[in-house]
């Protein structure tokens, strides 16, 4: 059986998916926290396969989670859903003002046919949880930018690029939503610049939607599951359930995520099977090849992670549970695997497997990764990696 386009990642070089820095593929490439918990003034580049490094508590997760909080509010989420904590995101000795308020400021540039673009927010925190301020610039041309006038209402005052008989539109907009992404709502496009405004924030929303935040729990992934839509769930909890779709629809790929698995999990393994319990659900297993089969839920912490996350790897969206734009081709659009703790529990020979598939990955274009990793040595070995070293001078 033939895989739809979508179920796993292409693997062909000399295709256009295989040329990682075509323009009209837009992607992320800088996060900056100016403010954000213990970060100041910082600003991260991100490559294809990107890497935050450090010791315990230096922030590589806080990174990963404002990057995922963006990527929430690019596909319209309201401000609650990204930050659902957000008193933990008000950098360290931040002192309120005259009102009480606090907050902080995060943002980052997308790069595309339209060039650089780049994005900042600032979001109040205290006493109420706003937007307080956007801005969306190129090419040194502000196209969008909104402001709170009236703190008494529940909208700031939006002001964008039209270049017709006037200058700019005003008017109000949400303070609870990213109002780039609402822009192609509001802006008809009649004049050059309207258009400019919308290519723009069509090219930030398409480099800002396609993630998958991604975390294998280990303890949840050991259990046998009921069948469902074969979707990957970020905590990877339906692993059984998606390698008893994956593995019927693309035997090559499946091969492939095989010979990964045998590289990174203890003894021999010439297959991963799924099949179905007496009672209707579905669990994992290695097939060890001497008619031995080692449930996957006798694997130790770091072979279940290590699984897990090559699955990931080797698949697209298809398979992940993500929100890609619908209305944008494939063709168009980066997946980028958000991987927090991309080496917990496993030992330096698993991590440096893994990162080879990772590159490998990576390379085709088709898929970017942003993990953070510990100061395990060799963790950032591989070639084509993006290092970045959180034990230096970021925080407050």
């Amino acid at each position: 059986m033939t895989a739809s386009p979508e179920l796993f990642l292409p693997d062909r070089p000399g295709t256009p998916d295989a040329h990682p820095d075509r323009p009209d593929r837009p992607r992320v490439t800088e996060l900056r926290l100016s403010a954000f918990a213990g970060h100041r003034r910082a600003a991260f580049p991100l490559g294809a396969l990107t890497l935050f490094t450090g010791p315990s508590g230096s922030g590589k997760s806080r990174a990963l989670q404002a990057y995922e909080a963006l990527a929430r509010l690019g596909g319209g989420a309201e401000l609650g859903e990204a930050f659902p904590a957000p008193a933990a995101c008000v950098p360290e000795r931040a002192r309120p003002d005259a009102q009480r308020r606090r907050g902080f400021r995060i943002g980052c540039t997308a790069d595309g046919p339209q060039g650089p673009v780049r994005l900042d927010l600032a979001v109040q925190a205290e006493p109420e949880l706003r937007i307080v301020g956007e801005r969306l610039t190129c090419g040194g041309l502000v196209l969008l930018e909104t402001a709170l006038r009236d703190p008494g209402r529940a909208a700031v005052q939006a002001a964008w690029h039209t270049a017709g008989s006037s200058p700019v539109t005003r008017a109000p907009l949400p303070d609870d939503r990213l109002g780039t992404a609402l822009l192609p709502l509001r802006v008809a496009g009649k004049t050059d610049g309207q258009r400019r405004v919308l290519a723009a924030a069509e090219q930030m929303v398409v480099a800002l939607r396609s993630v998958f935040a991604c975390d294998p729990r280990p303890r949840r992934m050991r259990a046998p599951v009921p069948p469902g839509a074969g979707r990957l769930l970020p905590g990877c909890d339906n692993l059984a359930d998606v390698l008893w779709r994956t593995r019927a629809e693309c035997p090559r790929r499946h091969a492939l995520l095989t010979s990964a698995v045998g590289a990174g999990c203890a003894g021999r393994v010439v297959d991963l099977l799924a099949e179905p319990l007496g009672d209707g659900r579905i669990r994992a297993l290695l097939d060890r090849g001497d008619g031995l089969r080692t449930p996957l839920e006798l694997l130790g912490d770091g072979e279940l992670r290590y699984v897990a996350l090559a699955l990931v790897l080797l698949t697209g969206p298809g398979v992940l549970e993500v929100d890609p734009v619908g209305e944008v081709p494939a063709a168009m659009q980066t997946l980028t695997v958000l991987a927090d703790g991309f080496d917990r529990c496993m030992d330096s020979g698993q991590t440096r497997e893994l990162l080879r598939l990772a590159a490998r990955m990576c390379e085709r274009g088709h898929i970017r990764l942003v993990g953070a990793v510990s100061e395990a040595p060799g963790a950032t070995e591989a070639d084509g990696v993006t290092v970045v070293d959180l034990s230096r001078d970021t925080r407050v």
